[in-house]
């Protein structure tokens, strides 16, 4: 007999098991929940409403721009009033010649000096001017003002051409007296204070036996050191070995590019200041002679001279 077969208990998959309810009790007490229904009324979602603090800020915001607003646009009217002003006072500065100004200003000077020489003298008699003047003048100042006086009329007098030798001269002192004002700006030496103390230098040496007067074949006399050297005179050569400074150099490159300067100037102002091309005169006067012809010939010569220029047959 066979046995009877067991029964297995198949438990259903967690897909097909059924969920269980559960039944929740409200616990909440009628007092909660009205506390709970005015805490939701008076909140309000932002999507519903805005929050006054943010609502501040952007006020605040919005103030700050329009500040700042103002002041750029400030900066920008200030600049331009003051470019505008710039504009005008380089315009009137252009439009006048500084020259012009000086020379007005001369002008107004000497007849403002020359109406008060015609009053004073009008009042005090003549020459009251010049001796009202010269009360405030010292001998030593009369004295210099008289030689200054002298040296320009000896200088006035002999400013006509002579000879390329006295140029050479002229030429030479000028640029002493511009070097003796270099120096003594500098803190240096006038030239006859440098020559004083140099003659005094020599007097007390040869006094004290350092140097020795020897009198040449010439007759020149020199002074002649221990060494057997000579003292620096106008003939003398020891400068060679001395080396220039550069602050010399460069002022001597500076008096040569002055000097082609007025050379070039001048040349200009005898040629007209005009570029003429080829130069075809050989003076002045021949160039006057050439003008004069081309004004009676130029019409009929230049087809000609057109034609030898393209090295056309005529």
């Amino acid at each position: 007999m066979a046995s009877p077969t067991k029964r297995r208990k198949i438990t259903p998959s967690p897909e097909n098991q059924p969920t269980p309810t559960v039944t929740t009790k409200d616990t909440t007490s009628p007092a909660d929940a009205a506390s709970a229904d005015v805490n939701s009324v008076n909140t309000v979602s932002p999507q519903n409403g805005t929050d006054p603090s943010s609502k501040q800020d952007t006020q605040t915001s919005s103030a700050d721009r329009l500040a700042r607003f103002k002041a750029l646009r400030a900066r920008a009217t200030a600049s331009t009033r003051s470019n505008l002003q710039a504009a005008q006072d380089e315009a009137s500065r252009s439009g006048v010649d500084p020259t012009l100004l000086a020379s007005l200003s001369r002008r107004a000077d000497i007849a403002r000096h020359k109406l008060l020489q015609a009053e004073t003298e009008d009042a005090d008699g003549p020459g009251a001017f010049e001796r009202k003047r010269a009360w405030d003048y010292t001998i030593e100042e009369s004295e210099k003002w008289d030689e200054r006086i002298a040296e320009k009329k000896s200088r006035k007098d002999n400013n006509a051409f002579q000879d390329y030798g006295a140029e050479a001269g002229k030429i030479y002192e000028r640029q002493i007296r511009a070097l003796e004002k270099e120096g003594t700006k500098d803190g240096g030496r006038a030239k006859k204070e440098y020559d004083a103390s140099k003659r005094a230098l020599l007097d007390s040496a040869a006094r004290n036996g350092d140097l020795e007067i020897v009198e040449l074949a010439d007759g020149e006399l020199v002074a002649i050191d221990a060494d057997g050297r000579f003292y620096a005179t106008s003939d003398s050569t020891d400068f060679v070995e001395q080396k220039p400074k550069k602050e010399n150099v460069d002022r001597l490159v500076e008096d040569l590019r002055k000097a082609e300067e007025v050379r070039m100037k001048k040349r200009a102002q005898r040629r007209g200041g005009t570029d003429e091309g080829d130069v075809t005169y050989i003076n002045e006067k021949n160039k006057q002679f050439n003008l004069k012809l081309g004004r009676f010939y130029d019409r009929y010569t230049v087809g000609i001279r057109e034609a030898f220029e393209r090295g056309t047959a005529l």
